[in-house]
């Protein structure tokens, strides 16, 4: 679960975020629509704890897993190597085999980042971030650039490895909204909620 309140951010004299509250319940899958530079990103750096707010307050119940709108995958890594980055303890090996495998890079270990299309990058950072175990996902725009066919791939990965997940969906794009999420916030200006739609 994830409750907001009051929540407050300005870069300078510019506010992005005027007082923001929102409750997400655990297991809830919400996408989170507005028009470029009204802080979409900026809320997810708040929750992920990159920024801090100058007001109001953040509650989680879980640890937060943050996926960019670009793979941030090592490039001096293979695929397996990225994955097993994140992993202490035993059975790394084990563990990101089998989470490379869920994901549909079986066979694709050995692979460097370079050598990836954008659909099979997203996937081992989608791996990456399973195997941490965390319960909440904040995802901005992980289908952007990607073609028809790669994004319907993935929306099909993300429903089922996230189906269990606390989600949050940044995008631009209603057909993403639906395919991945059970709801929709349509934000305006300063975060101000406009829209709250069940999908």
């Amino acid at each position: 679960m994830i409750e907001i309140k009051d929540l407050k951010k300005s870069y300078g004299e510019r506010t992005v975020i005027n007082g923001l509250s929102l409750r997400i319940e655990k297991g809830e899958k919400v996408a989170l629509m507005a028009p470029s530079g009204c802080g979409k990103t900026t809320l997810f750096r708040l929750i992920s704890g990159l920024e801090r707010a100058e007001g109001g307050q953040i509650a989680s119940e879980a640890s937060v897993c943050f996926l960019f709108q670009e793979p941030r995958l090592f490039p001096q890594f293979t695929v397996l190597q990225n994955v097993k980055a994140v992993l202490t303890g035993k059975d790394k090996q084990k563990k990101a085999l089998a989470a490379l495998k869920e994901v549909g890079l079986e066979g694709e270990e050995g692979k460097y980042p370079h050598e990836l299309s954008g659909g099979m990058a997203q996937r081992a950072v989608l791996a990456r971030a399973l195997v941490t175990g965390r319960q909440i996902f904040l995802l901005d725009e992980p289908f952007k650039g990607l073609d028809e066919q790669a994004k319907r791939e993935l929306f099909a990965l993300c429903r089922k490895a996230l189906a269990q997940k606390t989600v949050l969906l940044v995008t631009h794009d209603e057909e993403e909204a639906r395919a991945v999420c059970q709801r929709l916030l349509r934000f305006g200006k300063g975060m101000t909620l406009e829209e709250d739609l069940a999908l």
